[in-house]
């Protein structure tokens, strides 16, 4: 398999300029997908060729993005772990979730549990809004500052 080393590094530097975790740009059978945080991908589908010796050689235009990128701990709307525990987004099992993306909630609003050393901890919506994103999944292991969701 003929690898192009310049395409991977300019997707490298769009997930930098980006703050992306993952691109992945494809044209007909032939992917390409560059990922950072350790992950492995694996893909039966050939690897795009883009040929070396163009010096103008850039990637499509039409370029589409899989994932939005997930928020930072900046962000004015992120609600981040206070602890290091197991997240739970319902008060029991097969029970719906305390807040999904798209709900609107209230400050004061329990938003998810997280369980730390055998307590159950309810994280609270320190303001209003809609739920945009939720990072992590139930029974999930998280860290203290991890971005746990998103409102806007």
């Amino acid at each position: 398999m003929k690898i192009d080393k310049a395409a991977i590094r300019q997707l490298a530097e769009l997930l930098d300029e980006t703050g992306l975790t993952e691109i992945e740009v494809g044209e007909g059978d032939s992917v390409i997908r560059v990922s950072r945080g350790g992950g492995v991908v694996a893909s039966a589908a050939p690897v795009r060729e883009f040929p070396i010796s163009d010096p103008g050689n850039r990637l499509p235009a039409t370029m589409e993005i899989a994932h939005p990128a997930p928020a930072s701990a900046a962000h004015p709307g992120a609600v981040t772990s206070p602890m290091v525990g197991t997240a739970y987004m319902s008060a029991e099992p097969g029970k719906p979730p305390f807040a999904a993306v798209g709900s609107t909630v209230k400050a004061g609003d329990t938003l998810l549990i997280i369980e730390a050393m055998k307590v159950m901890n309810p994280i609270k919506a320190e303001k209003g809004g809609k739920i945009t994103q939720v990072l992590v999944s139930d029974a999930q292991p998280v860290e203290f500052g991890e971005v746990l969701m998103v409102i806007e």
